[in-house]
């Protein structure tokens, strides 16, 4: 059959310099189209000749060659796999400039933005062409397996393409390019160069199932720099640039923990072996595969904005991208790991994966699993969940805000600190079996140090009555125990926040009793201070929750803390200030006085300025110490030292 010779429709060829010039700002990829072509093209030889004992093809030694030349500036990826026929070649190779350039053109003019678009190109499977972006011509020879003709494409990217029938030909297809000239600063580099092709083949194909061979680099120039002249008529033998080890789609039994270890520390750049490694498979109408890791430790940028999250993602083996950010919430960025899956386009941009329905899956399903993993190694193996927790539960947690379908899984992974045991954390499930009874409520306290929540003026009743305190110290805490309003029907109430209520109901009518003789006995002096310290406070009270100290700040239940607002400042969002209460304990002597001095200045005639001023000074100092015992800052610091070395210089 003669050379026929088609053009390329006018469409069609400004469709192939938008693919040449825009598609991929890295032109590395190239490489990485061919071999997935060749890599799917011995992948349905093999099933081929499994379902057709006449195909007569040979099966012996399935590969993918790379051929370079320097000196022509050709490359060669050559594979034996199933081939393709004239009318495939035409129909498949031909795709673009034929039947499928008018619906393809259409949907990219309803495409909305260049994302979309650039998704389409991906699904019409035209990965091929990448190749006019290194090479000024492309010549395609294949012959499919069973048949004796070849078939030979030839196109230099512009007006027309040829396609002519050859009579020999090796089973499977051949892709030669005529290689530009290299340009470093346009990202355009030698791909004849052998150290070129070894980075490309490691980075995008080392785990396709097949080898890739290239010649080895010939040793006559290390000999003639030596001396020696070189053996005449020794070929080296091809060298394999690939590892062609996919641990994840071989089964648990077949790979060995140091495979997985060596695995996670090249995809990581990690020295030390994971703590846990995740298999993963899900088959049916999308199939895919996961092997993840669970790290020993945090890495320092962990909580920095440009910290690198995400697996990394496969299609078919074939590496698409690092990082994916789509596959894995943020709160599990620690997970380290590899996605291959089926069923996806190779040329699949970040933003397409944000929106793709089959990623979404991915990603739900990923999330779950690490969850159910983490919950597994909680009863299983104690001592390395300890570590997980020491390491990410702070980053842990942030789900509990964004992720409200899996926020009763986090929660039942999640450990605090509390007043149970000063160096093992609490489950809040373990809490709940811990409650006394009539306790209704899971209490907990936020702030900067286990130390300072521990001698927090709020801890005092609850110490007293033997009630067990969480002790939150990690900025998320301040803001999804605000998000989370209760675990398993117990709702999470602050200690410093609102009334406290505790005991039995008739140690809480004796309570209100005495609470209700107090509030006669100290009224005038709560109404006194409320007015004297309202730039401050909302109100003045008395307190349930002190036995020791004189005075404590409470925020009302539902306002934020100050620990909170400050954050909020400092993300730079407006946050007002809320005013707090002051509590007064008032069996302390300190109070007792107050109110006392209170009183006789009341019920005096002749009651002068200083005496106004003076007590007017102690409420400022009540409010400051409650400030300052709970870690708070003063508005004005120099003020209440003045007036506290006033009051020590008068006693002495």
């Amino acid at each position: 059959m003669p050379t026929e010779t088609f053009e390329f429709q006018v469409e069609a060829r400004q469709l192939l310099q938008m693919m040449i010039h825009s598609i991929y700002s890295n032109k590395d990829v190239f490489l990485r189209e061919l071999i997935s072509n060749s890599s799917d093209a011995l992948d349905k030889l093999r099933l081929e000749s499994l379902r057709d004992d006449a195909l007569g093809a040979d099966t012996s030694d399935l590969h993918i060659a790379i051929e370079a030349d320097g000196e022509a500036r050709t490359l060669v990826v050559r594979d034996n796999g199933i081939g393709m026929s004239y009318d495939e070649v035409r129909e498949l190779i031909g795709t673009i400039a034929n039947s499928g350039t008018a619906k393809f053109l259409q949907e990219l003019k309803e495409a909305k933005d260049a994302t979309a678009a650039e998704g389409l190109i991906g699904q019409f499977g035209v990965g091929f062409y990448a190749s006019f972006m290194v090479a000024d011509e492309v010549t395609l020879l294949t012959r499919r397996a069973g048949e004796s003709q070849g078939t030979r494409w030839t196109s230099d990217g512009t007006g027309t393409y040829t396609i002519e029938t050859v009579d020999e030909a090796p089973q499977g297809t051949s892709v030669t390019l005529r290689l530009k000239p290299a340009d470093t600063e346009d990202k355009l580099y030698d791909y004849t160069s052998p150290w070129k092709i070894k980075e490309i083949v490691k980075r995008y194909s080392d785990f396709i199932t097949w080898p890739i061979r290239m010649a080895a680099e010939a040793p006559a120039a290390a000999d003639e720099a030596d001396g020696e002249a070189p053996e005449t008529g020794s070929e080296p033998e091809p060298e394999t640039l690939n590892s062609m080890k996919a641990l994840w789609a071989r089964s648990r039994d077949e790979v060995s923990d140091e495979e997985y270890h060596e695995l996670y520390k090249h995809i990581s750049h990690d020295w030390t072996d994971p703590l846990e490694t995740i298999r993963m498979q899900a088959e049916g109408t999308f199939e895919y595969q996961a092997l993840l890791f669970i790290p020993s430790h945090a890495p320092q940028d962990l909580f920095m904005r440009d910290h690198k999250r995400g697996v990394q993602l496969y299609v078919k083996r074939v590496f698409i991208m690092d990082d994916c950010e789509a596959l894995m919430p943020p709160y599990l960025r620690f997970v380290k790991g590899v996605v291959d899956a089926q069923d996806l386009s190779l040329n699949v941009s970040r933003e397409i994966l944000q929106q793709d329905r089959q990623i979404q899956l991915m990603h739900r399903r990923l999330a779950k699993k690490v969850l159910s993993t983490i919950k597994d190694m909680m009863s299983g193996s104690p001592e390395r969940y300890a570590t997980l927790w020491k390491e990410f539960g702070r980053v842990l947690k942030e789900g509990l805000l964004g992720d409200f379908e899996n926020r009763d899984a986090i929660l039942g992974i999640s450990s605090f600190a509390s007043t149970h045991d000063a160096e093992t954390p609490t489950t809040l499930a373990q809490y709940a079996e811990r409650m006394k009874d009539g306790q209704e409520h899971i209490y907990y306290l936020t702030g900067e140090s286990r130390q300072a929540l521990e001698n927090s003026p709020h801890m005092e009743a609850f110490r007293a009555k033997g009630i067990e305190v969480l002790l939150l110290t990690d900025p998320v805490d301040e803001v999804w125990v605000d998000a989370v309003p209760e675990f398993e029907g117990k709702q999470l109430r602050s200690v410093a926040k609102g009334e406290v209520d505790l005991g039995s109901e008739e140690e809480k009518k004796e309570a209100e009793t005495e609470r209700e003789k107090r509030q006669e006995e100290y009224g005038a002096l709560l109404t006194w201070m409320t007015e004297r310290l309202a730039e401050d406070v909302k109100e003045v009270r008395l307190s349930s929750r002190l036995t020791t100290s004189p005075a404590c700040v409470v925020s009302d239940e539902h306002d934020a803390t100050p620990a909170l607002e400050a954050m909020y400042r400092a993300m730079g969002q407006d946050m007002p200030r809320a005013k707090r209460i002051l509590e007064l304990n008032p069996g302390h002597p300190l109070v007792s006085a107050v109110n006392k001095a209170h009183g006789e200045r009341s019920g005096a005639d002749g009651a002068d300025g200083a005496d106004e001023a003076g007590l007017g000074e102690t409420a400022e100092l009540l409010y400051g110490m409650a400030l300052l015992a709970e870690g708070g800052e003063l508005s004005d610091p120099s003020r209440f030292i003045k007036l506290m070395a006033e009051r020590v210089e008068r006693s002495l």
